[in-house]
């Protein structure tokens, strides 16, 4: 039997509801790589219940506010984990990242290169 995904949070009108984008984004993801069997979704809670434990151990008040940068580090770690792209790969492309989000003019699409 396999555990209930996650119903996206919503508001009091019932839309959908991240305090940024990338939120979304990473919870889309992890739900997607799930849906396309890259990993159960007991992995997935165990890596993000390893993630939020480090994490408060090493200061993170838990206030709420850290939660998708938990999600993110620990979808990070497991798509590592599983070898659907490396440390390094994955390194490299924060860092492009990075320089394309820094080189980009507010409010215009940030495009990585291929």
């Amino acid at each position: 039997m396999t555990p209930d995904l996650p119903s996206l949070p919503r508001d009091d009108q019932g839309s959908p509801v991240f305090r940024e984008p990338w939120e979304a984004q990473a919870f889309a993801l992890a739900v997607r790589l799930h849906e396309t069997g890259h990993f159960t979704w007991g992995e997935w809670a165990s890596a993000l219940a390893d993630q939020i434990q480090q994490a408060q151990a090493a200061g993170d008040p838990d206030l709420g506010d850290t939660y998708y940068r938990h999600w993110l580090a620990a979808l990070e770690r497991l798509v590592a984990a599983k070898g659907l792209v490396s440390a390094a790969e994955l390194a490299r492309r924060k860092a492009e990242w990075d320089a394309a989000a820094r080189a980009t003019p507010h409010g215009q699409p940030i495009e990585l290169p291929r």
